[in-house]
């Protein structure tokens, strides 16, 4: 089980292969990129930014609570720090369980709690050149 943080674009073979295992019926992957519009603007860009250690901890907790929640066996989340262009990958998660149900379940849960529990804040950048903070919720930016 591993919740991590990094600024580079992660191997999702070797994430993958890390999840192999011969009692897994299962494995339900999500990945979210940085789509190029939001609210009907154009989107050049987003920054991430995260409290690290916060966001480890918070991070580790959720996916403990989604193995003993739903029975999964091993999970896996990598987020993405810093500026991403539009169609980069910005978070994954994988989960592997005994049976698909329980992998699914793990899995959306593991994506819906992060967005609202992990202190990860997200800059989107517009192709007009203004810049806001977005969530969870708007981070203002620094006086």
């Amino acid at each position: 089980m591993r919740f991590s943080l990094t600024p580079t674009p992660p191997d999702l073979a070797a994430l993958r292969h890390e999840l192999l295992r011969s009692d897994a019926g299962a494995l339900a992957t999500f990945e979210g990129w940085v789509r190029n519009h939001h609210g009907g603007r154009p989107v050049r860009e987003l920054e991430y930014e995260a409290c690290v250690p916060l966001a480890e901890k918070e991070g580790t907790r959720i996916l403990e609570e989604a193995r003993t929640r739903f029975g999964a066996l091993d999970l896996v989340c990598v987020h993405r720090v810093g500026r991403l262009p539009a169609g980069e990958l910005a978070v994954w998660v994988g989960v592997v369980a005994a049976h698909r149900s329980a992998a699914f379940e793990a899995c959306r849960f593991v994506i819906d709690t992060l967005k609202t529990r992990v202190p990860i804040w997200k800059k989107e950048h517009y192709a007009d050149g203004n810049a806001q903070w977005v969530e969870p919720p708007a981070r203002p930016d620094p006086v």
